[in-house]
């Protein structure tokens, strides 16, 4: 990859940030974990699998801070630091997954003196970086077996190497399928309101040299409709126990006229993506987030003050939309209570 999504150095977390893109590469430094915090918040950081691995490295970073002279205050302040951290996106399971899996680390290294517990929680979060960096290129060799030579792939939202530690989920899937000489083609939606599309994966494709083209939201029924589109890849914050799923806003509007326009709606996630605590979509929390991001565009007023807004960052795909759902341990369709179970190693 020719940049990094997020990495610890030096008792840092450097992060590239998401909100500069295309117009400048920035990479920002952070020193403590409130300011990780509001960096996912603010959207600098984003992507479920990339929100998880800087949420741990935001624990990891808050257990340096702590000043505590026994065990009992050290993981009473922990608990806070993850409080912090939990409270910031609700729709990411990622960001659970990562929080919960830094308590565990630290619960099993209780009392070894704090210093250790602190370098275990900051190699585990190393760890949880690399490990999916690992993910997403299983996710993409599998996913490529789906993609036709020759075949035009629409994606929505970023799923690419910066929702990620690097690689990307569909993204993933679409490198997997352009490495292996398939001469792919993809149409990237701009996806309103934060247009990560045209400023994330269009900055992606066109980084890596991937064919690619650039449609606004309410475009892909006409390429559809046409025949231009092959099959739909997508990423996913949240996948319940049935295969329901989120993602950003409009991936239902996608999948819907995927199914109308029969063509293969493919979700790519990893394991800790799914939520199978929740037996359907419905369940799943969707964050509303300021309506500034809908009515301003860079600061720029594009609607009237005083309009009322809705700004649900994230809608719910019913399983009957979704052809496969694809895992870094296969792929999985039709029975998903069974198949994501299966993945799930449960």
């Amino acid at each position: 990859m020719s940049f990094r999504t997020i990495e610890w150095r030096d008792n840092t977390v450097i992060m590239i940030d998401q909100t500069r893109l295309p117009g400048e590469e920035v990479y920002n430094t952070y020193e403590d974990f409130k300011s990780v915090a509001e960096a996912i918040k603010g959207m600098i950081v984003r992507g479920a699998p990339a929100i998880g691995v800087a949420a741990a490295m935001g624990v990891a970073l808050g257990a340096r801070e702590i000043i505590a002279d026994t065990q009992e205050s050290f993981f009473r302040q922990l608990e806070n630091v993850c409080e912090v951290m939990a409270r910031t996106r609700p729709t990411a399971v990622n960001l659970f997954w990562a929080i919960d899996r830094m308590k565990r680390v630290a619960e099993a290294n209780r009392g070894k003196t704090l210093d250790q517990i602190r370098e275990a929680l900051k190699k585990e979060a190393i760890r949880i970086e690399e490990e999916d960096l690992t993910i997403c290129r299983n996710i993409g060799k599998w996913g490529a077996t789906l993609i036709p030579q020759g075949a035009t792939i629409l994606t929505h939202c970023n799923a690419g190497g910066l929702a990620t530690a690097g690689y990307g989920t569909a993204l993933g899937v679409i490198r997997a399928a352009h490495e292996a000489g398939k001469g792919i083609k993809v149409f990237a939606d701009e996806t309103r309101p934060w247009l990560q599309g045209a400023r994330l994966t269009a900055w992606e494709l066109v980084k890596e040299g991937i064919p690619a083209t650039l449609i606004s939201d309410n475009m892909a029924g006409f390429f559809m409709n046409r025949g231009e589109i092959t099959c739909c890849v997508v990423g996913a914050d949240r996948i319940a126990a049935n295969g329901d799923t989120a993602n950003k806003i409009g991936t239902y509007s996608v999948a819907v006229l995927a199914k109308e326009n029969n063509i293969p709606f493919y979700v790519a996630a990893p394991v800790s993506t799914l939520d199978l605590s929740l037996s359907d979509g419905s369940q799943i929390p969707i964050e509303e987030r300021h309506a500034g991001e809908v009515t301003h565009i860079k600061g720029i007023a594009i609607a009237p003050t005083g309009i009322s807004v809705r700004n649900p960052a994230f809608d719910v795909t019913p399983a009957r939309y979704i052809t496969a759902i694809i895992t870094e341990k296969g792929i999985v369709s039709g029975d998903y209570l069974f198949g994501l179970r299966k993945a799930a190693g449960i």
